[in-house]
């Protein structure tokens, strides 16, 4: 069920169905670059630290195409339509609209046609509402939500890791004295060899340097919400409660727990591994009514 809902977001955005592929082409190359034509480099081919780079830069692969996969499947949390239509012929008729209300207040989807939860908001590319939704990224052809952000922020984090990792590998292949001296360069090979060789290092750079900054920056502006309580959707409707001097109900949290909230009770190391963390929903998806408590 899960990978036939993404191929029905591959179908209305197209940017989702080749953002995806570009991911998986860059992280391959990267893999071939390190192990074809990085750690054979003088410098780093006869160090006994050879294997453990070969063996920790696939680990971490492996950990974000993981991560990938699982924030691509992952329900972000969807709404839940009620099973009777709901009659919403007050809204249809152009009625004054309440004053602003607080985000804890349930309140209504004009295009889903039914109620939605707190800090729910609706997905223009998934036609649905999606729980403490944070955005629609075409990287994981998904919605960012309350049950998919862990595996989303996990996914920034090996992607970064692995962007500075090679490019670590790199600079020590041409910065290591064995690989300067002329002893290196013949065990290098031939000039074509060598000339191959400093082409890919200096594309898995470039590759590094862009997807790096890339992700580091999605990943502080992350954890920032989590940290701040607010998604980017929030913050302008927070902006226009303050201005109004009520910001609503909701009580302040410590940010330990609202990490906790998005990454699972469990130990902090889980918080590195795409699996659950010992959270109360977390695989079961999230346990409310499709309606208000006074409308049951």
């Amino acid at each position: 069920m899960a990978a036939a809902a993404a191929a029905g977001r591959c179908g209305r955005d197209p940017c989702g169905a080749v953002c995806p592929l570009l991911t998986y082409l860059g992280v391959g190359y990267a893999d071939y670059a390190v192990l074809a034509h990085v750690l054979p480099q003088p410098a780093l081919r006869g160090s006994p630290w050879c294997p453990f780079h070969a063996a920790a830069f696939n680990l971490i692969v492996l950990l974000l195409l993981a991560c990938h996969a699982r924030a691509v499947l992952a329900d972000p949390g969807v709404v839940p339509l009620p099973d009777t239509a709901i009659d919403f012929s007050e809204l249809r008729s152009g009625a004054p609209r309440k004053p602003e209300r607080s985000q804890e207040d349930w309140t209504v989807c004009d295009r889903c046609e039914a109620f939605r939860p707190p800090r729910a908001h609706h997905c223009r590319i998934c036609h649905r509402c999606v729980r403490r939704m944070d955005h629609h990224c075409p990287w994981i052809n998904n919605c960012v939500g309350e049950l998919n952000q862990k595996y989303f922020i996990q996914f920034l984090f090996y992607t970064g890791l692995a962007s500075f990792y090679a490019t670590g590998l790199v600079l020590a292949a041409w910065l290591a004295p064995a690989g300067r001296t002329p002893a290196g360069m013949a065990a290098g090979g031939d000039v074509v060899n060598n000339r191959i060789q400093t082409a890919h290092c200096i594309i898995l750079l470039l590759e590094s340097f862009l997807f790096g900054t890339f992700v580091a920056v999605v990943f502080y502006d992350q954890v920032m919400s989590i940290i701040t309580d607010k998604t980017p959707l929030e913050q302008p409707h927070s902006r226009r409660l303050k201005e109004t001097n009520w910001e609503g109900p909701r009580t302040p949290k410590p940010k330990l727990a609202r990490l906790r909230e998005v990454f699972g009770r469990g130990f902090v190391l889980c918080w590195l591994f795409p699996w659950s963390c010992s959270s109360p929903h977390r695989g079961t998806g999230p346990q409310y009514s499709p309606l208000p408590s006074h409308y049951i």
